[in-house]
């Protein structure tokens, strides 16, 4: 018996060891800022004015020479944890079309309805007939307005929807963002390649760059949504930009070809074309589209996700930025890295600057979201609320209060959700209840997802009012429940961060005796 335990113990300790030797092969090498060219000072300067603007920071990772020069997550995001891309999915829908041509199994001439014979409507329009996959990744469909909200939440089959969709211009002629025709490019390339476009990746872009536990929503037929869904971590998306920045070629082998990428990565459209010149300097919006790719300022180019998630390439700096946040203002975001990183970067090494470099790191493993204050009540009980009829779906909500946390029930009619809160601290844990989303409304969001995990705190903002703040850390957001104790009743508001305060759902409830 203790020899067999000991066996055990030695079998866990080498399986340990190769995971640690195989996390270490597959991590990004790192290098001082000053020996690849950087300012320490230049970095601290960003992450300074980074925590003093609007935006919410929680990641990011500077490469420079495709060494990593300075990384940093805000508790409680963390190395590795994934994060929602949004919009930076599509850069990797596009790359997965990019494969796919390259292997002969579709091209960029071909026309979308020639894929869905079974789905195109009845009547089918000169511009529909002539819609392409190239007119689909530079966004430019010819559908006004953009059907993605509307299909996407209303019918169980996308394609059929999309391909329903009025196309009112000569596709190829005129933008607008359109985040359900890059779902169709992910069902174009699960239609020819029969598989999902995640697994369809694995092979040819995730396992060659050791790109790990990612996962992608799926529409109701079992797509992968393309256009949004997809969730990977921080130094997964800088090794993405690396690949494009090394012009497809990972560890001197060529994986994805050098021409899609200088193809992918090149203006194809200009966004408003109307635009004055000075108007447009302005702007990192107005630069050109490529395939599923902006063209930034100073001749960078970009993956792109709602709420400042970014994968900036800057060539002539040899350097990339990835980016996670949740921000109000993007380009407030992206002007603070065009005003401390990029002037931070030089041609050739700098003079070592220990004392700079070693106030970088401390920053660098200090950062942090703020975290509620740690107040008390004597209001705080532990007791049951029956909640009136709402919008929400919470029929009763249970508080029971222990010395350094909350643990909170919330009940549905199908569901009953666990949920605890640190005492001014951040208090880890998982959920499947779902969480705040801009893309919430489309139907199975979500599907086939884990459990969320999740981040709580607690605080009092005066003796009748408590404050419960649940992080969702492998997304963007932030939702919040402010309840206000009265005798036997409560009043309750729910808010999501993204909502800045806009948009309130308000619930009243009374003690169950």
């Amino acid at each position: 018996m203790k020899f067999q335990k000991l066996f055990i113990a030695v079998v866990a300790i080498c399986l340990l060891l190769n995971l640690t030797v195989a996390a270490q092969k597959n991590a990004l090498p790192v290098n001082a800022p000053e020996k690849e060219g950087v300012s320490s000072a230049g970095i601290m300067q960003f992450l300074d004015s980074a925590n003093k603007s609007k935006t919410e920071f929680h990641s990011i990772m500077i490469l420079r020479h495709g060494k990593v020069i300075a990384q940093g997550w805000w508790n409680p995001y963390a190395p590795d944890l994934k994060h929602t891309m949004y919009s930076c999915s599509k850069s990797f829908t596009a790359t997965a079309v990019g494969f796919a041509i390259s292997e002969k199994k579709l091209n960029l001439t071909d026309k979308v309805i020639s894929f869905f014979p079974a789905d195109v409507p009845d009547t089918i329009s000169t511009n529909l007939a002539d819609l392409t996959v190239k007119d689909v990744l530079m966004m430019s469909d010819g559908q006004e307005p953009d059907p993605t909200f509307s299909v996407s939440s209303r019918d169980s089959n996308w394609v059929k929807g999309f391909l329903g969709v009025p196309v009112k211009y000569d596709p190829g002629t005129t933008f607008l963002y359109n985040s359900l025709g890059t779902y169709m490019l992910s069902a174009i390339v699960q239609k020819v390649t029969g598989q999902k476009v995640i697994d369809y990746l694995k092979p040819r872009l995730f396992d060659p760059l050791g790109i790990e536990g990612m996962d992608w929503e799926v529409d109701p037929q079992g797509i992968n949504t393309g256009g949004w869904g997809l969730r990977i971590k921080t130094e997964d998306m800088a090794k993405f930009g690396q690949l494009f920045l090394q012009k497809g070629k990972w560890k001197g082998k060529q994986i994805l070809p050098s021409s899609w990428v200088e193809d992918a990565s090149t203006a194809k459209i200009i966004q408003h074309p109307e635009y004055s010149q000075a108007k447009r300097d302005s702007s990192d919006w107005e630069q050109g589209y490529c395939y599923q790719m902006w063209r930034c300022r100073h001749n960078a180019f970009r993956g792109d996700g709602a709420f400042g998630q970014y994968i900036i390439v800057l060539p002539e700096e040899d350097a990339v930025i990835a980016i996670t946040a949740e921000t109000p203002d993007m380009q407030d975001e992206i002007n603070l890295v065009w005003k401390y990183l990029l002037p931070a970067m030089h041609k050739g090494e700098l003079p070592e600057n220990k004392t700079a470099a070693t106030v970088l790191n401390k920053k660098l493993s200090s950062l942090a979201l703020t975290v509620p204050a740690k107040n008390s009540s004597p209001l705080a009980t532990n007791k049951t609320y029956i909640m009136d009829l709402n919008s929400s779906g919470i029929k009763d909500l249970s508080f029971n209060f222990q010395q350094e946390k909350i643990e909170v029930k919330l009940g549905t009619e199908k569901y009953l959700y666990y949920l605890a809160f640190g005492r001014g601290f951040w208090l880890p844990g998982e959920t499947i209840k779902h969480g705040p989303s801009l893309v919430a409304g489309a139907k199975a969001s979500f599907v086939g997802l884990p459990a969320f995990k999740i981040d709580g705190a607690y605080t009092w903002i005066d003796d009748k009012t408590l404050q419960l703040s649940l992080r969702y850390i492998e997304s963007p957001h932030t939702e919040k429940m402010t309840c206000v104790f009265d005798g036997k009743n409560i009043a309750v508001t729910i808010e999501n961060s993204f909502d800045y305060g806009k948009r309130k759902t308000e619930l009243k409830g009374v003690v169950k005796e």
